[in-house]
C-alpha cells in the first residue's frame, strides 16, 4: 500500500512539474534607447513591444505559454548597449530585442550570434546584414532596399539633376549615405553639396547656408528624427524652396510634431506608417492610441511587430526551440491573413532582410499622406 501511495505522489509530482515546464513564461529580453538621444526611437519600440505582449497573453500566449520581457537602457550609447545585452544573455533569453541605432546593434549582434541566439532589431544601416550573421532579423527595410526606391523617385518624378546630401555622421547616416550616393550616380544626379553632421546637434544655420549655396534641385536629408526636425525648421527659416526628400526618419510622426508647420511639403519613402491604408495598421494605431494617448511612430511598429515575428515562427515550429528559431525563420512567408498581428504580409531572406510593401508620403498640413504604395518585390 506504501509502495503504491509514494508511486502515486511521484507521478502527481512529475505531472505538475511537467505541467509547470509547459506554462513556464517565455523570456524575451530588450535592450532599446530608453534614454539620451535615441529615447524617441527606444521608447517607441518598447511601448510596440508591450502591446504586442499584452495582447498575445490575453489571447492564451504562444503555444499556452505567456509572453515575458525585461527592459534595459542603452542610454543611447554603444558601449553601454554592449553591457546591457551581454547581462541579458546571461539570463538566457529566447529571443533578444533591440537596439534600434544601428550602431548599437552592430556591437551587440555578435554577442547574440556568440549565444545562438536570435536577434530582431530596429537597425536599418546596410551592413548589419551583409556580414553572414545568421541570427541577425530586421523589422524594416534596410538602407539596400529602401535607398534605390528613394533615387528612383528623385530621378524620375523630381526630374533633379542635382542633389546635396545631408546626413548625420554615425553608422546610421553613413550607411544611407554610401548607398544613395552610388544611387545618385547612376542616374547622373551630381551632388553639389555633402554635408556631414553630428548626432544631437543643435544648430544647421551654417549648413542650410551651405545647402543654398549649393543650388541643389533637391535636397535628400537622413538625419535622426530630432535633428530632422530642427533642419526642417531652418530649411524653413532660411526659405530653401528645392524639395526636401528623406527615408522614414524625415517624414515620421515625432518629426511632424517637433517640427510644425516647417515639416509640410517634406517626402519620403517608408516602410512603415502608421498612416497607411492598410486596415490592419489602422486597428494598430487606435489601439496604441488609445493605450499611451499618442500617436506612434514607425518604431512603435517595428516593436509591435518584433513580437508578432516571435509568436508566428514559434507556432511554426510547434515549440518553443531557441536553438531553431532562426533557421525557421529564414525563408518564413508570414501572412497577414493566418496572423494579423504582422500587419502586412512579409518575407525574411537567408540573410534576414526583409520583403514586403511600402510607401511614398508627403507631409500635408501636418500629417503623412501615402502619395504610392509600392509592393513587395517578390
Amino acid at each position: 500500500m506504501r509502495s503504491g501511495i509514494f508511486a502515486g505522489l511521484l507521478l502527481v509530482t512529475v505531472s505538475a512539474a511537467t505541467a509547470f515546464a509547459q506554462g513556464a513564461p517565455i523570456k524575451l529580453a530588450d535592450v532599446a534607447e530608453l534614454s539620451g538621444g535615441g529615447a524617441t526611437v527606444g521608447n517607441n519600440w518598447k511601448n510596440g513591444i508591450d502591446l504586442a505582449i499584452e495582447e498575445i497573453n490575453g489571447k492564451g500566449g504562444v503555444l499556452g505559454r505567456k509572453l515575458e520581457v525585461t527592459h534595459a537602457d542603452s542610454q543611447s550609447n554603444p558601449g553601454v548597449a554592449r553591457a546591457q545585452v551581454q547581462k541579458a544573455l546571461d539570463n538566457e533569453p529566447y529571443v533578444l530585442l533591440g537596439p534600434g541605432y544601428s550602431g548599437s546593434v552592430k556591437v551587440t549582434s555578435p554577442l547574440a550570434a556568440e549565444a545562438g541566439i536570435a536577434h530582431i532589431m530596429g537597425g536599418e544601416a546596410a551592413e548589419l546584414t551583409q556580414g553572414g550573421n545568421k541570427f541577425l532579423f530586421r523589422t524594416s527595410f534596410g538602407q539596400q532596399s529602401s535607398m534605390p526606391k528613394v533615387a528612383k523617385y528623385i530621378n524620375d518624378e523630381l526630374k533633379a539633376k542635382s542633389v546635396a546630401i545631408v546626413w548625420v555622421n554615425n553608422d546610421f547616416g553613413k550607411g544611407g549615405r554610401d548607398v544613395i550616393s552610388k544611387e545618385f550616380a547612376k542616374y547622373n544626379i551630381k551632388v553639389t553639396a555633402d554635408l556631414s553632421t553630428e548626432a544631437g546637434q543643435a544648430d544647421f544655420a551654417a549648413d542650410v547656408s551651405k545647402i543654398k549655396a549649393a543650388a541643389p534641385d533637391a535636397v535628400f536629408i537622413y538625419l535622426n528624427e530630432e535633428e530632422s526636425a530642427r533642419i526642417l525648421k531652418e530649411l524653413k527659416r532660411q526659405a530653401v524652396a528645392a524639395p526636401l526628400v528623406g527615408e522614414t526618419t524625415l517624414v515620421g510622426q515625432k518629426v511632424v510634431e517637433l517640427a510644425g508647420d516647417a515639416a509640410n511639403g517634406a517626402r519620403g519613402h517608408v516602410g512603415l506608417t502608421t498612416d497607411a491604408p492598410v486596415d490592419l495598421v489602422k486597428a494598430f494605431r487606435e489601439k496604441f492610441v488609445k493605450k499611451y494617448n499618442y500617436v506612434p511612430d514607425h518604431n512603435g511598429l517595428k516593436g509591435y511587430l518584433a513580437i508578432y515575428m516571435v509568436k508566428a515562427t514559434t507556432e511554426k515550429m510547434g515549440k518553443v526551440d531557441a536553438k531553431k528559431f532562426a533557421d525557421t525563420l529564414h525563408g518564413l512567408t508570414i501572412k497577414a491573413a493566418s496572423e494579423p498581428g504582422i500587419l502586412m504580409d512579409v518575407t525574411f531572406d537567408e540573410k534576414g532582410d526583409i520583403d514586403r510593401q511600402g510607401f511614398l508620403v508627403e507631409i500635408v498640413e501636418g500629417k503623412q499622406v501615402v502619395k504610392q504604395v509600392l509592393p513587395k518585390l517578390n
